[in-house]
């Protein structure tokens, strides 16, 4: 990406997303299976193989209520937008939303990409500054979490923005509503999380 991240309290929005130059990756087969311990930790695995909410999961780790800053809201047409090919699962046009999760003391956690059916996004996210998960129970949304891959690799961008040096674990899951498919979410998380799940590089 040539894009900078840039602090929190900019205005200035990114124009591209922040995925990982991976070093390994698995597809479904391997979330299904999980890992070995020795490549990922029981605790790691949970957070990312697991179909529960992320933001939720970060919530009881540190203590802290997770908080969201929004930094791009852009449609992006029916563009493939160089996100997973799961994104033609989402019917267009589409808008990405990205975000930084952190908690209320300003301790990023992680960082997601996530796309829309423009029309609807609204519906969803009445109010955008919160958690997808905080907006979607709001609205007694029923929801499958369908992870469909897992990532370990390098972001240039994502180092300075966490404060961290990879490489970074990563994910990808379609979220299902009724039967269809609501959104697909890109999450990569700090390594500041070893501080509550022990080492998550591979041994």
């Amino acid at each position: 990406m040539t894009s900078t991240v840039r602090p929190t309290n900019s205005v200035a929005l990114p124009t591209a997303w922040y995925s990982l130059n991976p070093i390994w990756q698995g597809g479904e087969e391997v979330v299904q299976q999980g890992l070995p311990h020795t490549q990922l930790t029981p605790a790691w695995q949970m957070l990312l193989l697991g179909d529960g909410s992320p933001t939720r999961h970060l919530q009881l780790l540190t203590g802290e209520p997770t908080e969201v800053d929004v930094i791009d809201m852009s449609l992006v047409g029916m563009d493939a937008d160089g996100a997973p090919d799961h994104i033609q699962a989402v019917p267009g046009p589409r808008l990405r939303r990205q975000v930084w999760l952190r908690t209320a003391s300003g301790q990023r956690l992680a960082y997601a990409t996530s796309w829309w059916e423009a029309s609807h996004v609204d519906e969803y996210l009445q109010n955008r500054s919160l958690p997808i998960w905080a907006s979607l129970a709001r609205l007694r949304t029923e929801l499958y979490r369908d992870v469909q891959g897992i990532y370990c690799g390098h972001s240039p961008a994502l180092e300075p923005a966490f404060e961290q040096v990879g490489p970074f674990w990563g994910r990808h899951y379609l979220f299902w509503h009724h039967g269809k498919p609501l959104t697909l979410i890109y999450e990569v998380f700090s390594p500041y999380l070893t501080k509550y799940l022990g080492l998550s590089q591979p041994i």
